[in-house]
């Protein structure tokens, strides 16, 4: 008897039905075609092992299963409960005459329990396109799935429940998420909350600037002044993800198997690798390409530490990622592109002993030192970055200061004002939402100077020695400081202040 059910598999972001042909017939041997890889080759022992302690046998017949589209690389355990169903539908165990209704997908235990998978809210919305009923996937992931309207999604904990409902002997309910609820839940109070600084208006300013903008931004300064504290508290001033950022981040965060029973994401996602990671971790790829950090962070922060210690040929790959908002991995049959829209925020000691014209340090670094130490970061890594703010140490007095210092919430409100500007500004515009994303021909456009402005943007030009793509910098940055005056020109006051954020472009830095 020839049986037809459906799983999916994910490629990227997006997710392609896979057809799973299941024939018995006289003979013996299990023969699995259509590219699975070895998590699916095994199969056959956990299937059979979770059949026989639920009361159902292994057909000892030639049992041949193709899984369609037959030159299409499938992996992952994924698949263990489609063949399980297969089997026991192609072989008379079970009646189940809609099965071809839904989309089963889940990894089995020998105990005939499921485990998680990967991808399950792609699946889902691939599901619903293509009209199917309903989707059968473990109990760990069905808050994910049904963000998906319209699709009966039914979270299982054993092979069992999926028996009797598709006989017709027992009830699921379908799981149902009201995703604008679950969306709005904001957090008015963060875990980590500018209020807690205390001192460093100067760098708080610059850190609303740059959120106000989606700038990258690099903190440079000793240790201990505070800058991965500040960096920590940036997504806590960042505006409330619109519900089409949260699907994309959600989405991604799927396809790594990062949501641990969690539906809608509505935080903005910070992540901060050590400085050990590889160019694979970071941008993404293997094997199977899987999201590196750099997408992990997709609409939030993706912070590094003490940036000169990462490897140079791992900040390097990061270079097109940050100007394309998006990484693509080639492989020799497929393409897969994941979007990689993150705001940069990097941090680093001036020199390797962290104290640079430190008068009051015994700890000095030589010329040849320093050299080295900056030179793994290449200029135009730099150039790619907006903001660069020295960060000094918090003296005393302000330190033993009683007196709180502006809430995140209140700086929030400041920076959606701004973003807000910013979107009916580009409403018209398909790829760009805030000020960091315009290109030359938007800059033009939105950054016209007035004669007293266009003079002292070419003074600083000269006199620090700016690239091309440093000009077009300091006109986004002033962009974002005229949006948060509420100002509908730049003038001088913004390029001034727009300027001083390119600490690292002076003399006595990097060369």
């Amino acid at each position: 008897m020839l049986v037809k059910v459906f799983g999916s598999a994910v490629f990227g972001v997006e997710a392609t039905t896979i057809t799973v042909e299941v024939n018995i017939d006289k003979g013996i041997g299990y023969h699995l075609v259509g590219l699975p890889d070895n998590a699916i080759k095994e199969s056959s022992y956990r299937i059979a092992a979770a059949l026989k302690n639920n009361g159902y046998a292994m057909p000892g017949k030639k049992i041949t299963i193709n899984m369609a589209p037959a030159d299409l690389r499938k992996e992952g355990s994924a698949y263990d409960l489609t063949l399980t169903i297969g089997i026991l539908v192609a072989s008379g165990q079970i009646k189940a005459e809609d099965v071809d209704k839904y989309i089963i997908m889940g990894e089995l235990s020998l105990d005939g329990s499921l485990q998680p998978i990967r991808g399950a809210l792609p699946i889902a919305i691939k599901a619903k396109e293509e009209g199917f009923k309903g989707f059968f996937l473990p109990k760990q992931n069905v808050k994910e799935a049904a963000i998906v309207a319209g699709l009966d999604v039914y979270g299982i904990e054993n092979v069992q429940e999926v028996i009797d409902f598709l006989e017709g002997k027992g009830t699921l309910e379908p799981t149902t998420i009201d995703t604008r609820a679950e969306f709005y839940k904001t957090l008015d109070f963060p875990e980590f909350d500018f209020s807690d600084v205390k001192g460093q208006e100067s760098i708080k300013r610059c850190m609303e600037i740059a959120a106000a903008g989606g700038h990258n931004i690099i903190l440079i300064g000793p240790p201990g002044a505070g800058k991965t504290m500040l960096a920590k508290r940036l997504p806590s001033i960042l505006p409330p993800m619109t519900l089409r950022e949260a699907l994309e981040t959600t989405k991604i965060h799927s396809v790594a198997g990062k949501l641990k029973e969690v539906g809608l994401m509505n935080q903005r996602p910070f992540r901060s690798p050590h400085h050990t990671i590889s160019n694979v971790a970071l941008v993404g790829g293997g094997s199977y390409p899987q999201p590196g950090e750099i997408s992990m962070a997709h609409n939030g922060v993706l912070f590094l530490d003490e940036l000169p210690e990462f490897k140079r040929d791992v900040l390097e790959v990061m270079r097109q990622p940050l100007e394309d908002r998006e990484v693509t991995i080639s492989r020799a049959k497929f393409t897969v592109t994941y979007p990689s829209s993150f705001m940069l925020v990097a941090s680093m000691n001036p020199s390797p002993s962290g104290f640079f014209n430190d008068p009051d340090s015994p700890q000095t670094s030589s010329p040849h030192e320093m050299q080295r130490y900056l030179s793994k970061i290449s200029g135009p890594l730099l150039d790619r970055i907006d903001i660069h703010i020295e960060v000094t140490p918090v003296p005393f007095e302000k330190l033993s200061d009683d007196q709180k210092a502006e809430s995140s919430v209140d700086i929030r409100k400041r920076v959606t004002a701004a973003r807000e500007i910013q979107t009916a500004r580009f409403e018209q515009m398909e790829n760009i939402h805030y000020n960091a994303q315009m290109n030359t021909k938007h800059i033009r456009e939105y950054c016209a100077l007035d004669d007293v402005s266009k003079q002292l943007l070419k003074t600083a030009m000269e006199r620090l020695n700016l690239s091309a793509r440093a000009y077009d910098r300091i006109l986004k940055v002033a962009r974002t400081i005229a949006d948060l005056d509420a100002a509908p020109i730049v003038i001088s006051s913004h390029i001034a202040e727009a300027i001083q954020y390119r600490s690292l472009d002076r003399d006595g830095w990097l060369g």
